[in-house]
């Protein structure tokens, strides 16, 4: 006789099975940790013909908070724009660190790491994208309306990054 469930969901010695609980995100709260706006066109002005080159770094952080099942999750985006020309003049420089808190439960200890630093940030990007615009925009600049973030490619980006530390320093020679 075997342990597997019948169509009623209790297996044969007569006792119900657990459906495994769904995972569950909540946004509890978002924030500006920090935001920066460098107008370098406006303090040293430009010569010639501008024609834009934008540049979009992303770093992620996460860190459990005091309270169960609490976690902070921020996302810092560095957008730099350069003057296309030969001396590649700065234009604009912004600076935002961006972060919610969030209620995460039932979620495996081994799916946890990239849920922080995948789905959080999944959430919090649309309100990051709407600041990068309104700030670039008020700025005097045409309103930059960033790119969706590949959050799946940056996790594992990150993850071959420390394999290859790792590696390195497995390879050095104690001293």
């Amino acid at each position: 006789m075997s342990d597997q469930p019948t169509e009623n969901g209790a297996t044969p010695q007569g006792g119900a099975q657990q459906p495994p609980a769904q995972p569950k995100m909540q946004v509890l709260g978002q924030f500006i940790r920090d935001l920066s706006f460098e107008n370098i066109v406006a303090q040293k002005g430009v010569n010639g013909e501008v024609s834009p080159d934008v540049q979009v770094q992303v770093n992620l952080d996460a860190k459990k908070r005091n309270v169960e099942n609490q976690y902070e999750v921020v996302t810092k985006f560095k957008v730099e724009s350069r003057n296309k020309d030969e001396a590649k003049s700065p234009l604009f420089l912004m600076e935002l660190e961006y972060g919610g808190i969030f209620l995460i439960e039932n979620v495996p200890d081994e799916q946890l790491h990239p849920f922080l630093l995948i789905e959080c940030p999944r959430m919090l990007f649309p309100f990051v994208r709407r600041i990068v615009s309104d700030m670039t925009r008020d700025g005097g600049f045409p309103p930059l309306n960033l790119d969706t973030v590949d959050f799946v490619a940056l996790y594992r980006q990150e993850l071959i990054r420390r394999a290859q530390a790792e590696q390195a320093a497995k390879a050095q020679p104690d001293a």
